[in-house]
């Protein structure tokens, strides 16, 4: 009997393939290093990755038990989200302007009611026509002083003005918007009246309640005290509009006092100057009139002047 021919396919041609379109089994599988997993997954075009990836392989034929590469037969699953940190379906957080000033997170929550209308900014504008007063006024410390007499030099030097813990009764007010203006007030006239002896600035009574005193004044010697007090009622009537100023009982201290209805923002305030020899002073009475004022203006005026 004929022996068959070690080589039955002649030729080039390379052995064909297992049927299905499998790779023979021999020869084995080349790894690029390592073991082999027992088992590999499908490799597919996209979609999850394996939990645990298997060794690449340096070439030759794949590992025995290998299920197919699909080269397009069956569609890839789709891709999940990209996350690019922390959980998944996490938005991811913009910090761009969330902090406010503070460092406090903003968290977007709605807006409180809105503030109740203060009447501190009506009372910072007379509290600055006061000053500008009181300023020009005592300017006459410089030029005048010079002129005066010894004595009456003497005795004005002696005049101080000071803010008392209660005035007329009522307690300083604490309020720390009123208490920053008292004191720039009372600094500013410092500053513009070099030559003052004192001077005061601040405020008495409940500003809840619509009872509030303002007292601002400086010392210092004024040569034409009567000059002074005119042009100080003539500046507060324009920039409080005071209509008519009428002279009033200056009280035990002496001088030349004067009292008048204005009006600011809509609000009623009643006004009340004085000036002597050693001071130059207002009364401010929030939301009252002269009427209201007049009654207790000697008092006040007591317990802010003190003459040495």
């Amino acid at each position: 009997m004929s022996q068959p021919p070690s080589n039955p396919y002649p030729g080039s041609y390379p052995p064909p393939q297992q049927p299905g379109g499998y790779p023979s089994q021999q020869p084995g599988p080349q790894y690029g290093g390592g073991y082999p997993p027992q088992q590999s997954d499908p490799q597919y075009g996209g979609g999850y990755p394996p939990q645990q990836p298997g060794p690449q392989y340096g070439g030759g034929y794949p590992p025995q038990h290998s299920d197919p590469q699909y080269g397009g037969g069956y569609p890839p699953q789709q891709p999940g989200p990209q996350y690019g940190g922390g959980y998944p379906g996490e938005q991811p957080a913009s910090h761009a302007g969330s902090y406010l000033e503070s460092g406090q997170p903003s968290y977007g929550a709605p807006a409180g009611p809105p503030p109740k209308k203060s009447n501190v900014g009506r009372i910072l504008l007379i509290t600055l026509a006061v000053v500008v007063v009181l300023c020009l006024g005592g300017g006459a410390v410089l030029v005048f002083a010079a002129k005066d007499k010894v004595g009456d030099v003497v005795d004005a030097t002696k005049t101080r003005l000071v803010a008392p813990a209660t005035l007329a009764g009522k307690p300083k007010v604490t309020d720390p918007q009123l208490t920053s203006a008292a004191e720039q007030m009372s600094a500013e006239m410092k500053k513009d009246v070099p030559d003052a002896t004192s001077t005061v600035g601040a405020f008495y009574g409940n500003p809840a309640k619509k009872d509030l005193v303002m007292i601002a004044g400086a010392s210092g010697v004024l040569a034409d005290p009567k000059k002074e007090l005119e042009d100080g009622a003539k500046s507060l009537s324009s920039e409080l509009a005071v209509t008519t100023f009428s002279p009033v009982d200056a009280g035990p201290l002496g001088g030349d006092a004067k009292c008048g209805d204005g009006k600011i923002d809509g609000s009623p305030v009643g006004v009340c100057i004085w000036a002597d020899r050693g001071s130059l002073g207002v009364i401010i009475m929030y939301f009252k009139s002269a009427d209201d004022l007049k009654s207790q203006f000697a008092t006040m005026r007591g317990q802010i002047e003190q003459k040495g």
